[in-house]
């Protein structure tokens, strides 16, 4: 699980969306950037200015798609009669 902490409402609502319609969200902090699902978006009630701490589940990244075969070798249509 990936913690991240803001203050920043614009950003913390966008993270709240994202939870609530079960979307991916990306963070970048620093040089790291993380994708995942949005486990949980908690205010710190006693901090000021307001804060709030984003727990994110990061996905295992993609692999590239390799192809099974060859690209298809069929000739067009017409070439058949020609």
């Amino acid at each position: 699980m990936f913690t991240y902490e803001t203050a920043d409402q614009k950003e913390v609502r966008r993270f709240r969306i994202a939870q609530f319609n079960g979307r991916m969200a990306t963070v970048k902090a620093g040089e790291s950037t993380v994708t995942g699902f949005v486990r949980s978006v908690l205010a710190q009630e006693s901090s000021m200015p307001p804060r709030w701490t984003i727990t994110i589940i990061p996905n295992a990244p993609k692999e590239e798609i390799k192809p099974l075969r060859p690209a298809s070798r069929a000739r067009p249509f017409a070439e058949d009669y020609f």
